[in-house]
């Protein structure tokens, strides 16, 4: 399916309409007719499962920020973006944005870094989030904030453009497109239980600063993804699903012990699939045809990922992550962010799109596809794990009939909370005005334009450049026009 041939939601009109687009995908995808609103919204209920209290179902995802400074210290940019997570009226932030644990482990140049010297930047950013809260919610009550931290491992560029991996296991398809020698070195037991290190020194750091948990991130490639795909690595942090997930107990048990009034979250990909490419043909009127799986016949069985079937890798396999949320739970561990893939080598499952950012591919089926998927895996990991809270990805691309479908699958019980990513950059107050009966301000919506991953790919700071003035008439916003046009 071409890009040409799926039906744009923007151009869409009415709810009837978008109901039958989702009959005729064949998806079952829970949508309201209408919007039901204020305390009677299920949007607005408050959440309170054991000693944990969450205001309403509305959640800010984090993101990775590209706008801080070089010694891990936010700047205005982020200040900005924090104050509009605050505006999102979600009572549960989910980290803002990756926080890194190291400098070593930055995913960029700009991103956040939890350390002493930057102590005094993230408490900033923290005050100024719940001022902004309390201004258009009126109360924090019920408010939960979080900080994710993060190592970016095989992902990491914490010094410039280019990659500085650091990796658990040689991988036959990402080595090679990262163009790593044959000896280079992967992690070693000792550099590994550094890291574990790291995370404990990191969330003694955000409980100081009054965060009310931290997520130890396991998702979209990075370090804790990678360790729960390190099927062939030897020793004790990979081979059996005991060892593979030997990292987050030894976080987990570290941060208990340094800071045990902190609660702990996790954000995990619970389904993955073989890296993505460009399709290297043309169609016949010359456009870009769909990404396609970067996988010769020899790699089979597929011995490098995590939730999904072996011998058939483009199809999910949910008895790892069954495991890994019964593993949760016998940590304590309550509050579960679920997301798909990852942005480098599987954007399309992770974050679907209709645009690819400019190292993307076009997507390979209807977007709506993917949303439906991350939806339905969400729905039958909460049936099995009822007393988890779980948290939802993957919504913005329902543009503007995400309100029905919030309100939708919170009622039905598909998930407890809505999380919001790159809604939240040009819209963030979306969830909360359509709940309090304010009109959908459709000019504003996301259309996945996909330009919040071009810029920082390309070294420029985070936001919607299609849609924010403050990015779009921006210095950065002009460059960004010059780096498409090439």
């Amino acid at each position: 399916m071409s890009t040409s041939e799926i039906i744009r939601l923007g151009g869409m009109k009415g709810v009837a309409r978008f109901k039958e687009h989702i009959r005729a995908l064949g998806l079952n995808i829970p949508c309201d007719d209408e919007l039901s609103l204020d305390q009677h919204s299920p949007l607005r209920q408050m959440l309170l499962k054991e000693k944990l209290m969450i205001g309403n179902r509305i959640a800010v995802q984090p993101m990775e920020g590209w706008d801080g400074l070089a010694d891990g210290n936010p700047s205005e940019h982020t200040l900005r973006r924090w104050q509009r997570f605050g505006r999102s009226g979600g009572k549960l932030i989910w980290g803002g944005e990756a926080v890194a644990v190291s400098h070593e482990g930055r995913a960029n140049p700009n991103q956040l870094l939890a350390a002493e010297h930057t102590t005094a930047g993230l408490s900033r950013l923290r005050t100024a989030l719940v001022e902004e809260h309390r201004r258009v919610t009126g109360s924090d009550h019920g408010l939960v904030l979080g900080l994710q931290l993060t190592h970016s491992g095989r992902f990491s560029r914490p010094n410039s453009q280019h990659n500085e991996p650091r990796i658990l296991y040689r991988h036959p398809i990402l080595d090679r497109r990262m163009k790593l020698a044959e000896d280079y070195p992967v992690l070693t037991d000792g550099e590994i239980r550094s890291i574990v290190e790291d995370f404990h020194r990191a969330a003694l750091l955000a409980w100081k600063l009054g965060f009310d948990f931290v997520d130890v991130k396991h998702c979209h490639g990075y370090l804790g993804h990678e360790f729960l795909s390190a099927h062939t690595r030897e020793g004790p942090y990979g081979g059996s699903f005991e060892n593979r997930t030997r990292f987050l107990r030894e976080v987990v048990e570290g941060i208990r012990s340094v800071a045990p009034g902190l609660g702990i979250a996790v954000r995990f990909s619970a389904f993955d699939t073989v890296p993505f490419r460009p399709n290297p043909e043309r169609a016949p009127n010359g456009k870009p045809q769909p990404g396609i799986p970067d996988i010769p016949a020899s790699l089979i069985p597929y011995r490098w990922g995590f939730g999904l079937d072996p011998f058939h890798p483009t199809e999910w396999d949910l008895s790892e992550p069954i495991l890994f949320l019964s593993l949760l739970e016998q940590l304590n561990i309550r509050l579960v962010n679920v997301t798909a893939g990852s942005p480098y080598y599987s954007p399309h499952i992770q974050r679907p799109a209709l645009f690819p950012p400019s190292d993307g591919y076009q997507p390979p089926q209807d977007p709506l596809i993917d949303v439906g998927r991350q939806m339905e895996i969400t729905r039958l990991l909460k049936q099995r794990f009822p007393n988890l809270i779980f948290v939802g990805s993957a919504y913005t691309y329902l543009q503007d009939f995400l309100p029905y479908v919030a309100q939708a699958v919170v009622r039905e019980g598909w998930v407890d909370m809505v999380g919001l990513g790159r809604m939240v950059l040009t819209y963030p107050e979306l969830l909360w005005e359509a709940s309090g009966g304010q009109p959908i301000q459709h000019k504003r919506i996301c259309r996945t334009f996909s330009d919040c991953t071009t810029a920082p790919r390309n070294g420029l700071p985070s936001g919607c450049y299609p849609l924010d003035d403050y990015y779009k008439d921006s210095d950065f916003g002009q460059r960004l026009k010059l780096l498409k046009k090439h």
